[in-house]
């Protein structure tokens, strides 16, 4: 497998694993803060797929047109929320279509190819390298959307079909936690 082949399907893994995040679950649930700066897993899903269209289309004068693309470029701070007229469907095709554009990007140009960063004061880039940050912010978004997730319902693991975690009841779970709180109190604060 070549390189390109390579970070593809690192991109494209977590992609899947942020829509599988998102999945089966109500509006409610997928709209709802859990964290004191507000991170909800809807809200990381549209900020994901837009700054990806960021990065892999506009860096790279492919720009991506839509709506919710428009309504971020008017208002930053709307990209890390859905309003009240975004559904979560809404949201998860946006982040289809995007990430549609994103993967034209990277099929049509070689790793070599040259790119600017406008919000990084205009620095050229190659595709490669902007690739390799996509990856790594997605990688961290992912690990907020695990946390979310699993706060909002348990759901918790790498994809539905892999969870990459230790086969234990939820029992065992629970009793694992107490061990650890237990562990973590014993400390002064």
């Amino acid at each position: 497998m070549d390189e390109k082949s390579v970070l593809k399907r690192y991109y494209q893994r977590a992609r899947e694993s942020l829509l599988w995040k998102v999945d089966g679950l109500s509006e409610r649930q997928v709209r709802m803060p859990l964290t004191p700066t507000g991170t909800n897993l809807l809200g990381v899903l549209k900020h994901v797929a837009s700054v990806d269209v960021g990065y892999l289309g506009e860096v790279f004068d492919r720009p991506f047109r839509h709506p919710l693309i428009d309504r971020i470029d008017a208002d930053p701070s709307t990209d890390l929320w859905a309003a009240e007229d975004e559904s979560a469907e809404m949201i998860k095709e946006f982040a289809r279509r995007a990430w549609a554009h994103t993967d034209a990007t990277i099929e049509e140009l070689e790793l070599d190819a040259v790119g600017r960063v406008p919000w990084w004061g205009d620095q050229e880039v190659t595709l490669e390298w902007i690739l390799v940050h996509v990856i790594s912010e997605n990688a961290q978004h992912l690990g907020q959307v695990d946390i979310v997730r699993e706060l909002t319902d348990g759901a918790a693991g790498l994809r539905p079909d892999a969870s990459n975690l230790p086969d234990m009841t939820a029992a065992d779970w629970a009793e694992h936690t107490a061990r650890l709180r237990a562990l973590a109190e014993s400390f002064p604060e």
